[in-house]
């Protein structure tokens, strides 16, 4: 569930509540009760997991010049090395 960041219009508190996608913004502070607007924030980026993940940074090309297909290292043109 994704953590929102909310800004009172009223009395400036900034706080954050977890909420479902799918769920309504909040329309008020829980301080003052005044109204508030959800703000656009950075996030936290991907997490990946799981033993058949592999990234070090931007795709390489083979030793040979080609791209890499998949995980096995084989080259072939059109796609690139995730190792």
């Amino acid at each position: 569930m994704p953590a929102y960041e909310y800004l009172c219009d009223s009395c400036s508190s900034r706080f954050e509540k977890r909420q479902k996608m799918s769920d309504p913004a909040l329309e008020l502070c829980p301080s003052c009760g005044g109204p508030v607007r959800r703000l656009i924030s950075g996030g936290a980026g991907a997490i990946t997991k799981g033993s058949g993940h592999r990234h070090a940074g931007a795709p390489q090309p083979c030793a040979s010049g080609s791209p890499c297909c998949g995980m096995d290292g084989a080259c072939c043109p059109g796609s690139f090395c995730e190792n």
